[in-house]
């Protein structure tokens, strides 16, 4: 390669680089049947040395070898949150426990955690991901990464911080919490890339703010965002006043960690699968039957070579569709579309479905309106009522009571519209809504 191409080729990687362009830039032929061959070898691994496997499978009749095309993938039993906790802690573990080298927890707040574990192996191919997700976000081995995940049992601290040092890139382990420390370490560190979850990143930005932080002139340039939905009006506010690319990546603790999915830079509404590492499909969530591509249902993942915890056929109940039509960024790898709704999270007001998603989208369409928002559910009168404290932007906020009412309505009725349903708005004043380090609380259930 000529001196002149080699140069226009590292300008276009710096652009637009891709971590490993004989896997994610492969045809979908070479994609699937690898992918094929990798589920034999899981399901076989899964069926000798998981009892709960083995017994589901001896119960169906069913062999590994049985599994001989993707149609035959149908006939293992899907895998759920419960069968995990059942098992606690050790119980769906495939190897001596002398062999994991890492536990991770899930972090949900009731009962027992999902605990994982990690092989040396697992470690690596972990790490692979999470490189590989970097490269789809312009993270170059240059960046200085400042991690704003805690670390602990959490699988987002641990996860992208050993990928972000494996991708070359100097690692800032600043941890959760004090957000003028972390504004500090942005301008005398010369950050480039923040880890955090978007609510906490629009703290810090909010904080900057009012400590006279001038955004535009920080070296910052890449968000790395996970641990939550990002909505659109959140995401574009944290974009304009910080000055930075905001990108979404996507997992799970159950089937790995952060590094399923991320977003590459032409695709700013889908997310790359790390086809290589996960096996997707998408199901009706109420009959269970496989969807066609582009249709939308619940996301369904087996990770290929894990070792120390196999899960077959995990049910996320995270709602999404997918499509394979190669990316203008160069790669072939199935996208799906960003989660923002799960099959758990639906709301049933008065024999209303309801989504915070679609609160969310008819906030984005509403000036003033700020991406801060709480919704309240009660039944104190005897009948389901939904109320929504919004918090508005400063430049919104009045004294005068027409000019809030008139607004209060405004919202009121676009909420109606989209959700056929009757909504209580409150309007609160910015910076009334209590921003968090970790997932943001969007919805608060008081009818027990």
């Amino acid at each position: 390669m000529s001196n002149q191409a080699n140069q226009t080729n590292q300008a276009n990687q710096t652009i637009q680089p891709i971590y490993d362009p004989a896997v994610e830039c492969a045809t979908r032929e070479e994609i699937r049947a690898r992918q094929l061959i990798l589920m034999q070898e899981q399901v076989a691994w899964a069926y000798e040395r998981v009892p709960f496997y083995r017994q589901q499978f001896d119960a169906l009749g069913l062999k590994p070898q049985d599994i001989r095309s993707h149609a035959d993938i149908q006939r293992i039993p899907f895998t759920d949150k419960t069968a995990l906790r059942d098992h606690y802690p050790y119980g769906l573990f495939a190897v001596p426990l002398t062999e994991i080298v890492r536990l991770h927890a899930s972090t949900g707040t009731t009962g027992k955690p999902i605990v994982v574990g990690y092989t040396k192996e697992d470690i690596e191919q972990w790490r692979y991901c999470i490189m590989s997700m970097m490269q789809m976000a312009g993270v170059v081995p240059s960046d200085r990464v400042q991690m704003a995940f805690g670390y602990g049992m959490f699988t987002g601290g641990f996860g992208l911080h050993y990928g972000a040092e494996g991708l070359g890139c100097m690692m800032i382990p600043a941890s959760a919490g004090n957000t003028e420390r972390h504004i500090m370490m942005i301008e005398d560190y010369g950050t480039t890339v923040l880890v955090a979850t978007p609510s906490y990143a629009m703290h810090i930005c909010e904080v900057g703010e009012q400590l006279g932080f001038d955004w535009a002139k920080s070296q910052l340039r890449v968000g790395l965002f996970g641990g939550e939905p990002c909505p659109p009006k959140l995401k574009a506010a944290i974009e304009g006043r910080m000055h930075i690319t905001c990108t979404d990546n996507y997992g799970l603790t159950e089937v790995m960690g952060p590094g399923v999915s991320g977003e590459c830079l032409s695709s700013r509404d889908q997310q790359h699968i790390i086809e290589d590492h996960f096996y997707w499909e998408v199901i009706d969530p109420a009959t269970q039957e496989l969807l066609p591509e582009g249709s939308e249902g619940e996301l369904v993942l087996t990770p290929l070579q894990k070792k120390g915890i196999p899960v077959l056929r995990y049910r996320t109940h995270d709602l999404t569709s997918i499509t394979c039509e190669p990316c203008a960024c160069g790669r072939t790898t199935a996208r799906m579309a960003k989660v923002r709704s799960r099959t758990d999270d639906m709301l049933i007001i008065r024999g209303t479905n309801v989504f915070p998603s679609q609160v969310e989208d008819v906030l984005t369409g509403i000036p003033g309106a700020s991406p801060h928002y709480r919704l309240v559910v009660d039944n104190e009168a005897g009948l389901d009522r939904l109320t929504l404290l919004l918090e508005l932007e400063p430049q919104m906020f009045s004294d005068a009571f027409v000019e809030m009412d008139d607004f209060r309505h405004q919202v009121g009725d676009k909420l109606r519209n989209t959700l056929q349903l009757s909504v209580k708005v409150k309007l609160l004043e910015p910076n009334s809504i209590e921003r968090t380090m970790g997932k943001s609380k969007h919805v608060e259930d008081l009818r027990g």
